[in-house]
């Protein structure tokens, strides 16, 4: 589990809707985990971005630390400057959400210890008019080379039976959802063919990429990024645990 809380530009200062999510957070009676990392947009240097990255870190962990039961650990907090966009900063709106602090929550496991989650339906098993607007289904077989945007070779047909479906029900739209394996450093994970940390994302927006090129209209398809968040297995032991986390599932929107 991921939270975020953001900033106004070249502060740490912490907003009341902010002091209400880490609020939430402290009341939580699990045992787990915080680990917490500061992040900036890349408007200053590379010097005041690591600093406010730090400062904003510390904000959170000194604010967290106060109102924390025993039974939740800080494991530290440190500020990684602008070395994690998750955007191209084009916007005002997404240089935003580069001026973040990340809360990774994490359950504290037994040895051995491990949850897999049951998937969701398969979109190719069900017929349209007996699914739900905002309904999430998986997408069977459709699973990622570690570390890249390139599906493996089973997803193919998977993927021209999505593109038929659209194909016969031409006024569907959805959004697919992009997950990603293994990387608890990061909200995302790095897409090692573009060097970006938004390794969810640029799954899902190669199989929209696939979908506009074979003639599908781009405003049925929205793709979205989701990291490391809702894992259907986790932790990951195994690489078939890796590989089923290394997912694209896919929300109704419209019917």
């Amino acid at each position: 589990m991921l939270t975020s809380v953001y900033f106004k530009n070249n502060s740490f200062d912490l907003n009341s809707e902010s002091k209400q999510e880490l609020d939430s957070l402290s009341q939580l009676k699990s045992n787990l985990t915080f680990r917490i990392f500061g992040n900036a947009n890349p408007l200053g240097s590379e010097v005041l971005n690591k600093k406010l990255s730090d400062q904003r870190a510390k904000t959170v962990s000194d604010y967290l630390q106060k109102r924390i039961g025993k039974n939740i650990k800080l494991s530290g907090s440190v500020g990684l400057g602008i070395s994690k966009q998750i955007n191209d900063n084009s916007t005002e709106i997404l240089q935003a959400k580069n001026r973040r602090v990340d809360i990774f929550i994490e359950k504290n496991f037994a040895v051995g210890e491990k949850i897999s989650r049951k998937p969701h339906p398969s979109f190719f098993d069900l017929k349209i008019e007996m699914m739900k607007v905002k309904d999430t289904f998986s997408l069977p077989d459709v699973n990622f080379i570690g570390g890249r945007h390139v599906w493996l070779p089973k997803a193919k047909p998977r993927l021209y039976q999505l593109l038929k479906i659209l194909r016969e029900n031409p006024v569907l739209e959805v959004e697919l959802q992009g997950h990603i394996c293994c990387d608890y450093e990061n909200f995302d994970g790095e897409d090692q063919d573009l060097g970006t940390f938004n390794l969810s994302f640029t799954r899902a927006d190669a199989i929209k990429a696939f979908l506009v090129k074979m003639g599908i209209d781009p405003k049925r398809i929205k793709a979205e990024g989701q990291g490391y968040l809702n894992p259907v297995v986790y932790p990951e032991v195994s690489e078939e645990d890796r590989t089923k986390n290394r997912r694209v599932e896919l929300v109704l929107i419209k019917k």
